[in-house]
């Protein structure tokens, strides 16, 4: 299945977690918190303004980016996980 984001949307996949001991103690899975880093998988044409103009988008397929806690909607598609954000929630590219 193909999934293509639309306007100012990016669809994100996470990077996996570092690790599972804090100190001595493992911590499981359930109790660790989401990455806030991920891929960009895809991304929409940019936001159209009144206009109709459209204001080209500052990030690109590859780029690995770090967004806000609680952003985006989560989706599954083929069985992968994947996240919906705007461009706007995106705090920073990683290089």
């Amino acid at each position: 299945m193909n999934i293509r984001p639309l306007h100012d949307h990016v669809l994100v996949k996470r990077l996996s977690a570092q690790t599972n001991m804090i100190g001595s103690l493992y911590v499981p899975d359930s109790a660790q918190e989401k990455p806030q880093e991920a891929e960009v998988v895809a991304v929409g044409a940019g936001k159209q303004l009144k206009d109709g103009r459209r204001v080209a988008m500052e990030v690109k397929a590859g780029d690995k980016i770090l967004f806000g806690k609680y952003s985006g909607s989560e989706t599954k598609v083929g069985g992968e996980e994947y996240l919906i954000l705007r461009e706007s929630e995106i705090l920073a590219v990683l290089g």
